[in-house]
């Protein structure tokens, strides 16, 4: 009997111990990871996670905005807070899960052995990471721009350099891959659409990052030292402020488009009808870059004479209505394509096509913004641009991990909760956004919870807007679980290497 119970113990022993070194083995082989599937993964999943903390911001905005009288947050928090959530929705969810899909299927659409600079982008995501760490403790801390506590004001420059270089190198890896890394015989005109939109991102975010890091260079310099240059801690807006709005934002938007137009090449199960029109599509929405790059918006009035209002309504087209084109164009061939009479349609669908809709709806309202005649300028209006887009970027995300998790994780995920969360996401986006695109026409101020006054049912929209912040972090965590679960222990995938050679030619 002991010798039996000796034996049963020795057994559970080596079960546990067995159990503690597959963990620990797991857990360092994605610390150490080179795969570009796990990076991709990791990327995706931290990004998921951010999502969920910056719908709570949202809401918690929304909420103290419903009574201007009273105060829920401490006033500090607060004017933190607003600041929080547009880096959070640009650099800690829109940026690396967008760049974390890319990791992990380009190469495979490329038909590349392995992705470029692998160790890199593992290094970007670790820079990434302790990045968004300090800049959410510097946050915490009222060291945001405009911060009451300058050393963790600096912590804030710093944190946002990391994050720069950490999506610095992993653009980097994932435009190498595409345009060095491709099979024999694939040009670059042949190149899947997902992985040229890919590309297109990548190039255009090495094209304007680097100018958002030298803006922090010598803000911060001026900063730790004299703090006469540059506006000191009220001044980091003034300088590095474009980041964070039109039209640098729709740049990490763009693989939207390549998303909705590899599943809709997979539903028509052949080659997408007028390829070099989605590629033109695809550039024209790049060309938000040169706004960018240039740490300039360009506005519209229609006051005064015809020659005045000609001089600026031509720039005014040029650098915010091109993207725009751009997004039409790709919608109206994936549109004209659902025609073919073999279209089969899928769940994935739904999220991805009402998520570049969302992204368009952001865009217009951006262009809407920069008519000075309308006075929109410092109002929630520009809140609800930032949100429409990055919303519909995180809806494009539940369609693409929908349609290419089968081949990252080899596992299907359920097409009901796809169908399901993508309209409720849908739903949480309009919530969101819809109510400050009225409020702002009606003069609600940005970046201010207490204290100010509008005609209009000022807790209406903000009660709107709360919940549906809330809804979003709802709809994201129920399909972070739903995910984790099916390509942990679903139904094996049945995706064949057919099935990726179709989409590559798609």
């Amino acid at each position: 009997m002991t010798a039996i119970d000796s034996s049963h113990s020795a057994t559970s022993s080596s079960g546990s111990i067995a159990t503690r070194s597959t963990l620990l083995g797991t857990i360092a082989a994605y610390l150490t990871a080179s795969d570009h599937k796990r990076i991709g993964r990791l990327l995706i999943s931290v990004s998921a996670i951010f999502a969920i903390a910056t719908a709570i911001e949202g809401a918690i905005l929304g909420i103290e905005r419903i009574s201007p009288s009273s105060s829920i947050v401490d006033a500090d928090i607060i004017v933190q807070l607003f600041s929080a959530l547009r880096f959070d929705l640009i650099f800690s969810v829109a940026a690396p899960m967008m760049l974390g899909l890319a990791v992990a299927v380009v190469p495979m659409q490329v038909g590349a052995r392995a992705l470029a600079f692998a160790r890199s982008a593992m290094f970007g995501f670790y820079l990434w990471l302790f990045g968004v760490i300090l800049v959410g403790s510097s946050y915490l801390n009222n060291g945001g721009p405009g911060g009451g506590n300058a050393e963790m004001v600096d912590l804030f420059l710093i944190g946002l350099g990391l994050v720069i270089a950490g999506l610095l190198l992993i653009s980097t890896s994932v435009a190498t891959t595409v345009l060095a890394s491709r099979r024999a015989g694939m040009t670059l005109i042949e190149t899947p659409i997902f992985s040229w939109s890919a590309l297109v991102a990548s190039v255009s975010m090495l094209l304007t990052l680097p100018v958002v890091a030298g803006a922090i260079i010598y803000v911060a310099v001026d900063h730790a030292y004299e703090r006469a240059t540059f506006g000191a801690t009220e001044g980091v807006n003034a300088w590095i402020g474009w980041a964070f709005t039109t039209p640098q934002i729709f740049i990490v938007a763009i693989p939207t488009l390549g998303v909705l137009a590899q599943i809709v090449a997979t539903m028509t199960r052949g080659k997408q009808p007028l390829r070099p029109g989605l590629l033109i599509g695809v550039g024209l929405m790049s060309t938000a870059v040169l706004g960018a790059v240039t740490q300039s918006s360009h506005s519209v009035s229609f006051s005064g004479s015809a020659s005045e209002v000609l001089k600026s309504l031509i720039p005014y087209l040029f650098f915010n209505h091109l993207p725009i084109l751009g997004v039409f164009v790709v919608l109206g061939l994936c549109l004209l394509a659902l025609k073919n009479e073999k279209a089969k349609p899928t769940a994935a669908f739904v999220p991805a096509f009402l998520g570049v809709g969302m992204v368009l709806t952001g865009m217009i309202g951006g262009a809407v913004f920069r008519i000075t005649n309308l006075k929109l300028t410092n109002t929630v209006f520009d809140e609800a641009v930032l949100v429409y887009v990055c919303y519909g970027v995180v809806l494009s995300g539940i369609g693409a991990i929908a349609h290419f998790g089968p081949r990252i994780w080899g596992r299907e995920i359920p097409s009901g909760p796809v169908l399901g969360l993508g309209l409720l996401g849908f739903l949480a986006t309009v919530l969101a956004s819809l109510p400050y695109f009225i409020a702002g026409f009606a003069d609600q101020p940005a970046s201010v919870a207490n204290n100010f006054d509008y005609s209009g049912p000022i807790w209406l929209w903000n009660s709107l807007v709360g919940a549906g912040h809330a809804l979003m972090a709802l709809v994201v965590l129920l399909f972070f679980a739903i995910a984790a679960k099916s390509f942990r222990s679903g139904t094996v995938s049945s995706a064949t290497s057919a099935d990726l050679f179709e989409s590559v030619n798609g």
